[in-house]
């Protein structure tokens, strides 16, 4: 069964298995910010002169008529301001005196300013844990006793210039707490994989997310951490703007193709560029079963989720359900077929007149 929550801000899937999950978040924009079969990508990581390293990625995707922005950073929590304008020629202006000032406002600017049509903004804050021990559902509520959370905005993160690839428009952000005195980060991470993509396409590796040219992915992944119990549960807060006084709504929908999508899931950068008023929404995504297997099994842990603007990919049918219609219902076809065939033929010889020599 194929799963969506459908949001007033966007829609997302997920995979029960604890070890592999992903996400679909979309965003609405202008129609005539849609539908570009492909676009010019380039990922930049721009530098601070003034001093120490800080990590900003910056990825520029231009079409014919409108390019997006997508802005990571590691500035306090990890969070990406995702803009989208009506021009080709936009362009990201960053000031990092007021980027790394206590009033950053304006440190982070999409220009000309008249040209965006859309802007919207992620920042995910905590990594959650819950120990799953004495839940057998984790449709319960509470999933279990809490653990104190891991404040991604305490975490060390390493110099992601080292991991930019230009051949494959990614890059990724890995790290761990500072403070860690129980050493339960001591031999893991918490890594975070950036990719762009240029066209529409999947990917040969799972989950195989449809993507295209309006989105990238994120590959999350916990490694080598010690969980601080039996059948720890694991998930991610994450905090969006909201388009209104409300937090975002979630409906389910079902479709026949299952083949991608197993089941479905039941803040200093984003001031610079939005400004100190801000209507936030947080939600959890939380991931794995209690009945494991689990990530007490390999400490291991990794979903994947697409983020972009305008509606989500068209989902086909894949050629796995294809190729299954095809023989269930060609199959009784072609037998229909070939028995009318046959009749007719049979008819035809002794129906016809035959001379008498």
């Amino acid at each position: 069964m194929r799963g969506s929550v459908e949001c007033t801000w966007g829609w997302g899937h997920c995979a029960p298995s604890p070890l592999l999950l992903w996400t679909l978040l979309l965003f609405a924009a202008p129609f005539g910010l849609l539908g570009e079969k492909t676009r010019q990508v380039s990922l930049e990581v721009i530098p601070n002169w003034l001093g120490p390293l800080q990590n900003l990625l910056h990825i520029r995707a231009v079409g014919t008529n409108s390019t997006l922005h997508y802005v990571w950073s590691s500035l306090g929590p990890l969070a990406v301001v995702m803009v989208a304008t009506n021009t080709p020629h936009s362009t990201l202006s960053v000031n990092w005196s007021l980027l790394l000032s206590p009033e950053p406002d304006g440190g982070l600017m999409v220009l000309p300013k008249d040209s965006i049509q859309f802007s919207s903004a992620l920042v995910f804050t905590r990594l959650l844990e819950f120990d799953s021990t004495n839940v057998s559902d984790t449709a319960a509520k509470p999933l279990g006793r809490p653990y104190p959370p891991y404040s991604l905005a305490d975490f060390s993160w390493n110099n992601i210039t080292d991991s930019l690839d230009p051949a494959t428009l990614s890059a990724t952000f890995q790290g761990h707490p500072m403070n860690d005195p129980t050493r339960t980060f001591a031999n893991g991470s918490l890594a975070f994989r950036v990719q762009a993509f240029s066209r529409s396409s999947r990917p040969a590796q799972p989950p195989r997310l449809l993507h295209t040219a309006d989105t990238c992915q994120l590959e999350v992944a916990l490694i080598g951490a010690s969980p601080r119990g039996n059948r720890s549960l694991f998930g991610l807060e994450v905090a969006t703007l909201g388009q209104g006084p409300d937090c975002p709504s979630m409906q389910e929908q079902h479709s026949i193709d299952d083949e991608y999508a197993p089941a479905v899931f039941q803040s200093p950068i984003v001031r610079a560029f939005f400004g100190s008023q801000n209507n936030f929404c947080a939600f959890n995504l939380t991931f794995g079963a209690s009945t494991g297997p689990g990530y007490w099994d390999q400490h291991y842990l990794s979903w994947s989720m697409l983020l972009g603007v305008g509606f989500p990919p068209v989902d086909g049918l894949s050629p796995l359900v294809l190729g299954i219609m095809a023989v269930a219902l060609g199959a009784p076809g072609l037998m229909l077929l070939g028995g009318g065939l046959v009749l007719l033929l049979h008819h035809k010889k002794y129906s016809e007149y035959q001379s008498i020599n």
